[in-house]
């Protein structure tokens, strides 16, 4: 249960829903937006950020996941229930389309089906969804690619449109006879054409000559200088057209009639297929939402808990990019030990803002929306969230600020429980501070007692201590730069804060002498319990930063402690290799010698004790014992080498990082390169003046300290020098397509395939450089090549608006694009 019933707007989520609506492609996501609600069901939850978290990795690492045509027909459908009624030619367009896209989507999501599909809960959204391709095909053999009805959709409409193509051409042929006769006879001037006039064709003739022509006037122009006339040869043919149009508009109507019949039976099966739609599109917009924000999908836990770690609030967050500005991110923690979170520091200090983001961030994740918080951030889910902040008075229904007040608590206390999370700003207040604290108090043990969690601010003593002496509740703190006046909005956790009443008076610049009457007013108890509160957040600040130095400090020696141990493990395993390698060899060279001297035997055995042969037996076994060694020493020899080698290697490394770093080091001397640090700019020292030096950047001598100065060596020069010609290489071209780039092409008198391939090139070029607005000239004749234009600006992402130019400039004939 939400409360009250304008949470959303308190907490800023109305905003997040026009942010997500705007995400949407069509009117099928825009409806699921507004549905959306909050949930306590721990399984629907989680297996709406799961399918967000997978359609963040589809945006991310993805190209070709379908986007184009997300096509709300849904009403059209509702209106085809009653027999004799039907799709209309571009409604039918529209259908095939969005089915196409339907189709196309549920392919892409189950084309891992057979192997671990990389998006299992988008795959099991698309587990029943019907796909239709007989419908499609259907559609395809009555449509053409543009969506108009084919010639050939039925064999009478195309018996109609060819009477009609050959009238058609019998009228062009005999006006053209006739509008020469009467340009012979001076009746009409040469450069005039033949021109339509409600649906036929007429010649246009000054009025002084009207009488000249036999036919039917039908039209004049404004001006009255010309006049419209249909010659009588043609009326008839004018008329037949007329008739066989009329036939045509019939036949149309009866062939979609027939596919509507075809259609009706699947309604309810295509309605489901477009509520599919209809989530995909929730869906994604949840998830470029989602990266916008830096958003996760954090660990969630079916209990009552909140474990966040650099937190945001996502609409702070979105406003501070804007601005080039860094937001400070929010660290809290409420479990079952200390439930009850009570705020307080200074105003302007950060508590609203802390406590709006729990609720919103809360419930944006109940709503199935992932949050801007760190990975190892822990959600709990909560079944009521309570909240009461803001000025609630009410004229009409004669409540005050305080009242209203009182009514929410009314609320709170008899509804919460152990599984609801309160918000409360400015707790007690509005009333008469003793007894608003004495009644705040007497509420927070009651919502103690009840277990509840909470996010409760307050600048009240009484109810610091209660924090301090029961167990449940926990004081927090918003901490405060004493030294600049200013807040860190920064939650700390563990003590209450001050809220630097007197010290935020002086940097107003109250007069001293009220301060100090304040202060007498108050007590010096009172001045230095505030004081010793400021003392012990300063001094845990400084603890903490100590505590956190000393963490990085021992993860840094974890990680070398680490780093060594893999070494030692990988010389471990070398020595091993090592040692068994030249076990396998030793082997080898015994087995080797056995069969050595095995032959020697032999040989001595065979000659029966020659002495010759017996000697040259022993020489033979003595060279084979020589070359042993020789092949032991030169094995040692090269391993020698190779290892120092490796020593010289490493050692002239050395000697070259310690040369620079002594150049750097060292006092610079005349003839060096250098460059100002932080600067790219490399000169050479020219002249040195104790503490300056003289140096010349190119043409220009500059007189710079020393101490601004850093050596560069040559190599690091070459480096830089090749990656600046590179980026001005690149610069200069583009500037080159800046200055030369026209923002018209007329791609009049191209197949259609040529203009679409000037188009693209056309296109990319203005993206390049940089151009708000271009213009494409096409002409207007059948529609054809300004129709297939347009179809391909639909996916180029960077157009964002396209149009015909004004009429005055061009009309149909042009197409306007604006650019991202």
């Amino acid at each position: 249960m939400i409360y009250p019933d304008n949470f959303e707007s308190k907490i800023g989520f109305d905003k997040i829903r026009q942010l997500l609506t705007g995400k949407c492609l069509s009117s099928l996501g825009e409806e699921k937006v507004q549905e959306m609600n909050f949930s306590s069901d721990y399984i629907s939850i989680i297996e709406s950020l799961f399918q967000t978290e997978e359609f963040v990795r589809i945006i991310q690492e993805e190209d070709d996941f379908p986007t184009n045509y997300f096509i709300d027909v849904r009403p059209v459908l509702r209106n085809i229930g009653v027999e004799g009624t039907w799709i209309d030619e571009s409604a039918l367009f529209d259908l095939r389309r969005s089915l196409q896209t339907i189709r196309d989507i549920v392919s892409f999501l189950k084309k891992g089906e057979d192997e671990d599909s990389p998006y299992p809960h988008l795959q099991e959204l698309a587990g029943e969804v019907m796909i239709f391709p007989q419908l499609i095909n259907q559609i395809d053999a009555i449509l053409d690619k543009y969506g108009h009805i084919k010639d050939n959709a039925s064999p009478e409409l195309g018996k109609i449109r060819r009477e009609i193509s050959h009238i058609a051409s019998g009228i062009s042929k005999s006006l053209n006879a006739i509008l020469r006769s009467a340009q012979k006879e001076g009746l009409v001037e040469k450069d005039v054409t033949p021109t339509m006039r409600d649906g036929r064709l007429v010649i246009p003739v000054a009025p002084a000559f009207k009488r000249k022509i036999k036919g039917i006037v039908h039209d004049e122009s404004a001006s009255g200088k010309t006049v419209f006339i249909e010659p009588a040869e043609v009326v008839e043919s004018n008329n037949r057209i007329r008739e066989l149009e009329s036939e045509e508009r019939r036949e149309i109507i009866k062939i979609l009639t027939a596919f509507t019949n075809v259609v009706r039976p699947f309604v309810p099966e295509i309605m489901q297929s477009y509520d599919f739609l209809a989530m995909i599109d929730f869906i994604r917009s949840k998830a470029t939402f989602s990266i916008d924000i830096d958003a996760i999908k954090p660990t969630i836990e079916n209990n009552q808990l909140i474990r966040w770690y650099r937190a945001k609030h996502p609409l702070l967050f979105l406003s501070h990019r804007k601005q080039n500005k860094e937001i400070v991110p929010l660290d809290i923690e409420l479990e079952e030990e200390n439930r009850l979170l009570i705020i307080s520091g200074p105003n302007a200090g950060g508590k609203s803002v802390c406590l709006k983001t729990v609720g919103l961030l809360q419930y944006m994740v109940q709503c199935g929306i992932p949050i801007p918080v760190a990975e190892n951030s822990i959600v709990g889910i909560f079944e009521q969230i309570f909240i009461d902040i803001g000025d609630e008075q009410s004229i009409e229904n004669d409540l005050s600020t305080y009242s209203s007040h009182l009514t929410n608590m009314k609320f709170f206390v008899k509804n919460c429980n152990e599984k609801t999370i309160l918000l409360i700003d400015e707790f007690g207040g509005g009333t008469e501070p003793q007894i608003g604290g004495a009644i705040a108090e007497s509420l927070l043990k009651r919502f103690n007692e009840k277990k509840s969690y909470g996010v409760i601010t307050t600048h009240y003593q009484n109810l610091k201590h209660f924090a301090n002496e029961n167990k449940g509740v926990i004081n927090g703190a918003m901490l405060y730069d004493r030294h600049l006046m200013q807040p860190l909005f920064i939650l700390s956790i563990g003590n209450p804060g001050s809220s630097f009443a007197i010290e935020i008076a002086r940097k107003i610049g109250l007069p001293e002498d009220v301060i100090a009457d304040a202060s007498e007013l108050v007590g010096s108890d009172y001045i230095n319990m505030d004081k010793y509160l400021q003392d012990i957040v300063r001094d845990k600040r400084y603890w903490e930063s100590k505590r956190q130095n000393i963490r990085q400090k021992e993860k840094r020696l974890e990680e070398i402690t680490s780093t060594y141990e893999t070494d030692l493990l990988s010389v471990e395993k070398q020595r091993k290799e090592i040692i068994r390698q030249s076990k396998a060899e030793a082997e080898r060279i015994l087995s080797d010698a056995n069969a050595k001297i095995e032959n020697t035997i032999r040989t001595i055995r065979e000659s029966q004790a020659d002495k010759e042969k017996t000697k040259q037996a022993r020489q033979s076994l003595t060279e084979f014992k020589s070359s042993l060694e020789n092949e032991d020493d030169r094995l040692d020899d090269k391993i020698a080498q190779k290892i120092q080698k490796l020593k010289d290697r490493e050692k002239n490394k050395k000697q070259k990082e310690t040369t620079v770093k002594e150049k750097k080091d060292a006092i610079i001397s005349i003839g060096d390169n250098v460059r100002i640090k932080g600067q790219t700019s490399v000169g050479q020292v020219l002249e040195i003046q104790k503490t300056n030096a003289v140096v010349a950047f190119g043409m220009i001598k500059s007189t710079v300290k020393l101490d601004t100065l850093e050596y560069i060596s040559k190599n690091q020069i070459k480096r830089d020098s090749k990656s600046t010609l590179v980026n001005a290489a690149v610069s200069d071209d583009i500037r080159d397509k800046k200055l030369n780039f026209k923002q018209d092409i007329d791609v009049r008198g191209m197949r259609g395939d040529e203009a679409l391939q000037a188009v693209m090139y056309f296109i990319d070029d203005a993206i390049l450089v940089g151009m708000p607005r271009i213009r494409i000239l096409h002409g207007t004749g059948t529609g054809a090549l300004r129709q297939m234009i347009r179809d391909y600006l639909r996916t180029v992402h960077g157009v964002r608006n396209y149009q015909d130019e004004h009429v005055q400039f061009g009309g149909s004939g042009i197409t306007v694009i604006d650019l991202e």
